[in-house]
């Protein structure tokens, strides 16, 4: 019998909730341990303290480390909360180190949201995990449908729903003011100029409903990191509007679920808050101001009715999902993570797990990362070009891998996390 304990591999305070999250979901009474990695945006405490759950163990270590852990080797189920690069890089080296044994566990990984852009490229470096969670139907087909084309078991897609849609349902209130929130977004929009723009233009809001709180939802404090980059922070912005910010802006830090709860329209580019707002039945904007474009992330929204401009919410635009798109993601699903668990119970039974074989072997490796070194791997638009003029062979990331594969684990995973995964990351498969 398997000990009752469920570890999370995460990278920043983004991908602790989601993993966290999803470790109540699909292994409720499991002792929860907490592996942060060491990296540039590892959450502080007070980001922990903000998103509310709290480990039994934790821990905080180069990824490397991992390869040795023997509490981690024991788990029951591990969670990879972190990049799709990383999540290559550990399936390559933790399989090697848990070859053959009795035991190993059950590693689980997916999306901390949204997937609205190469999604090939993400989903492939995940491939080879026992489960990749889904977070609606429609992630479910496409996730399934690549898998099948390319030779990985579409049956390690399950469908589920975002961890943290939940909450008690919307009721508007007459004892407090009528608040709008803006989900913030580190890099959406990314210039300073937009995100000064869209400041001034809540503030604007604010000045034209006297009589509303318009709420401004931080993620971060200057000099802390979440998954993306934060150039230029709004609790810095705001000194530089045209006009003081009138007394009914504020800008707010704390759990988004509980902002949410005095929330009665929630605006934003592209967050996934947006969700978490239509689960609860709440009014949610998804603005246009700055265009409906795949840089942003909104064109995901494109069908669900709540595309608003800011002009349409001062005008008292109210927008509420399409059903039919609404259930499409997840939304309203009573427990959606049966299945989850189900895949979970099923793979025990079956005896004893196959070593992890990640879709991106030492041979694949050699044909798409040497193309990837030579920056000739992937087109424009991310597509793979195959094995690349004057490549010849398996290329030297290919090379570099068996090579460490005779050296052991650890060197697997230091080729692997430092010369794979980061080539992934800079061509955005991850």
């Amino acid at each position: 019998m398997p000990p009752r304990r469920i570890a999370v591999l995460a990278d920043s305070d983004t991908r602790w909730k989601w993993g966290a999250s999803v470790a109540q979901q699909i292994a409720p009474g499991h002792a929860l341990d907490a592996y942060f990695l060491h990296g540039r945006s590892t959450p502080t405490e007070r980001q922990l303290a903000e998103i509310g759950i709290a480990p039994d163990s934790r821990r905080e270590l180069p990824a490397a480390a991992l390869v040795d852990d023997p509490d981690l080797a024991d788990a029951a189920i591990v969670v990879m909360a972190v990049s799709g690069g990383t999540v290559l890089a550990l399936t390559h080296s933790l399989g090697l180190a848990w070859a053959g044994r009795e035991h190993r566990p059950v590693t689980v990984t997916g999306y901390v949201g949204v997937v609205y852009e190469k999604m090939v490229d993400g989903l492939l470096t995940r491939g080879g995990t026992d489960i990749v969670l889904a977070n609606s139907t429609y992630d479910a087909r496409r996730f399934a449908a690549a898998f099948a084309s390319v030779g990985v078991d579409p049956g390690s897609v399950v469908e589920c729903a975002l961890p943290f849609l939940g909450g008690e349902p919307y009721r508007p209130s007459t004892e407090r003011p009528f608040t709008l929130t803006f989900a913030v977004q580190p890099s959406v929009p990314k210039s300073r100029q937009d995100r000064l723009r869209l400041l001034e233009r809540a503030a604007a809001h604010a000045r034209c409903h006297p009589d509303r709180q318009v709420l401004m939802k931080l993620r971060s404090l200057p000099g802390e990191h979440t998954t993306h980059v934060e150039a230029d922070p709004y609790q810095l912005l705001v000194q530089n509007l045209a006009q003081p910010a009138p007394a009914n802006l504020q800008l707010v830090y704390g759990n988004m679920s509980k902002v949410l709860d005095r929330t009665d329209l929630l605006v934003t580019v592209s967050s996934t808050a947006a969700l978490e707002s239509m689960q609860r039945g709440i009014p949610t904007a998804i603005l246009t101001d700055f265009g409906v474009r795949e840089a942003h992330g909104n064109h995901y929204f494109i069908h669900s009715g709540c595309l608003a401009s800011w002009d349409e919410l001062d005008a008292g635009a109210l927008p509420s999902p399409d059903p039919a798109w609404a259930d499409a993601q997840g939304i309203g699903k009573s427990d959606p993570y049966a299945a989850a668990r189900a895949r979970v119970a099923a793979l025990r039974a079956a005896g004893p797990l196959p070593t992890l074989r990640p879709y991106y072997t030492p041979e694949r490796a050699g044909i798409y990362l040497s193309g990837l070194l030579t920056r000739n791997g992937f087109d424009e638009k991310g597509r793979p070009l195959g094995t690349p003029p004057g490549a010849g062979g398996p290329g030297r990331v290919g090379k570099a891998v068996r090579g460490a594969a005779r050296r052991g684990a650890k060197a697997v995973y230091r080729v692997g996390h430092q010369r794979v995964a980061p080539t992934l990351r800079k061509w955005g498969a991850v």
